[in-house]
């Protein structure tokens, strides 16, 4: 089998010690349990909260991540609707900002964990 790379492990939401077991139990579109990690990585054991509060730092990545996104669409409405009034813009940027806080939170914690972290990868595991 082929190695993984990280940008792949992490557009997968793979362990980024092995690069094989999923950190998420469910996919990003569910309803319910969206946000359901495993404690530990199914295939090397990789415990992902290393310490207690260790995902907090992930929420400084998400606030990026939802700012950026908000500025876009807030230029976007500025150039295109010849700048609204300000709820015009509440109304479009709040609902984008509910609609993408799954996807928003996998992937501030996929980053958090290959990328910030410092797990080192392990070939061959």
């Amino acid at each position: 089998m082929e190695d993984v790379s990280k940008l792949q492990a992490a557009l997968n939401g793979l362990c980024p010690k092995c690069r094989k077991g999923k950190i998420f139990k469910k996919p990003f579109y569910s309803l319910t349990g969206f946000d359901e990690m495993y404690e530990y990585c199914p295939h090397c054991g990789l415990r992902y909260e290393v310490e207690p509060g260790y995902f907090y730092g992930a929420m400084f990545v998400s606030y990026a991540i939802s700012g950026g996104v908000a500025l876009v669409i807030g230029f976007l409405l500025f150039y295109l609707a010849g700048d609204p009034s300000g709820w015009v813009y509440f109304a479009v940027i709040a609902p984008v900002m509910v609609l993408i806080a799954p996807i928003n939170f996998r992937v501030s914690r996929v980053i958090w964990l290959q990328y910030v972290a410092g797990i080192k990868y392990v070939k061959g595991l």
